[in-house]
């Protein structure tokens, strides 16, 4: 498999829209990175332009140190899974299989060899030789990625291949590539999604992208323990991490705040006398929140409940207004709408910005 290198990549529509800037990544064979962001960030923009289909405005492509800026995407070495399974729906999942590989002129032995290969990794062996619309959409989509397979590609390219099915059938699929990627220890592949729980559970890394470029990369606990900036916290973790202007007032080894709403928190980032009286924000993410008698991060009257069985969602109203604030709560609570709430967090889990950036 491959080695992908971007060093300052651009892209820029009619030499005025400038979509995406100075991107940076460096990606080592067998790694699953997976793109997450906002709607709108140039997740997909960036995927189309590594497999060619989008020309790079600036900066280089390499792939195994070898410039791909001006290759063919058929040259490049690489297979995409689109959004849509984009399967010949009057061929069979045989024949859909063999399809780029009858045009490449492969020997059909060879040809046999990896559609029997990619079937038996896909589980698709009794379906080869139905037609796709006999299928269900997520043995579409493994047609789809048998597709790729057979190809034996130095790079996959997934963008969005789940966002068409429903959720069972998403959590079945996704499990599916996790597995995919166990059994190909050595492939390398990227993909896009704007779902967390994929990006989380499939990705060896991260890479956030925001405001035209990259937000962070690390691996999913690195993202969501030590966000580097405001963004990050709230992007990865669902609900988004609760933030919390105030003021340090005590500093060393652990810091307070002295928060606008009138709460107290404490934290074990180290700060310097310098610091003191400077204006921050203290984020607490809504499973770190915890009941307490005595001071507290947060006081304040219930709002709203949302009962998920296993969790409860607390919403409170902001006291200093914009986002409502969410508690995530262990267990059933219809009784707490209404009711007065005193929260605190574990010093050791509670966050500090300044300027939008972290100061852990």
């Amino acid at each position: 498999m491959a080695d992908l290198k971007l060093t300052n990549v651009d892209k820029t529509y009619a030499g005025a829209v400038n979509v995406l800037n100075d991107i940076n990544l460096e990606i080592e064979t067998g790694e699953l990175i997976v793109f997450v962001g906002p709607s709108g960030c140039g997740k997909s923009t960036l995927l189309r332009m590594i497999a060619g289909l989008e020309k790079i405005t600036g900066g280089t492509l390499e792939i195994d140190g070898m410039p791909m800026n001006d290759m063919p995407p058929a040259q490049r070495g690489i297979a995409m899974v689109f959004q849509s399974y984009a399967l010949y729906p009057h061929m069979t999942v045989r024949e859909n299989m063999q399809f780029a590989l009858k045009i490449a002129k492969m020997p059909k032995a060879e040809i046999e060899e990896a559609v029997n290969k990619a079937a038996k990794t896909l589980q698709l062996e009794e379906y080869l030789d139905r037609l796709p619309k006999a299928l269900s959409g997520g043995q579409r989509q493994r047609v789809a990625i048998g597709r790729s397979i057979v190809r034996d590609p130095k790079v996959y390219l997934f963008d969005e291949p789940l966002s068409n099915l429903d959720a069972a059938l998403r959590v079945a699929t996704r499990i599916e590539i996790a597995r995919l990627k166990e059994a190909m220890p050595e492939s390398t592949m990227i993909y896009v999604t704007h779902d967390q729980v994929e990006a989380m559970t499939l990705a060896t890394r991260i890479v956030v992208l925001a405001n035209k470029g990259i937000a962070q990369v690390g691996t999913p606990l690195e993202l969501y323990q030590a966000p580097k900036n405001e963004f990050v916290a709230q992007f990865i973790g669902s609900p988004s991490m609760n933030l919390l202007s105030g003021k340090i007032t005590a500093t060393g080894a652990s810091t307070t705040v002295a928060l606008d709403s009138g709460g107290t928190a404490v934290t074990t980032i180290a700060t310097t006398q310098a610091d003191e009286g400077k204006s921050v924000n203290i984020g607490v993410r809504p499973e770190d929140f915890v009941s307490t008698d005595g001071e507290c991060i947060l006081s304040a009257a219930v709002d709203y409940v949302e009962a998920l069985g296993e969790v409860t969602l607390a919403y409170f109203n902001n006291p200093k207004g914009g986002d409502q604030l969410i508690a995530k709560l262990p267990g059933v609570h219809h009784e707490l709408r209404g009711s007065p709430l005193n929260l605190t967090a574990d010093p050791s889990k509670v966050h500090m910005f300044h300027n939008g950036l972290s100061m852990r």
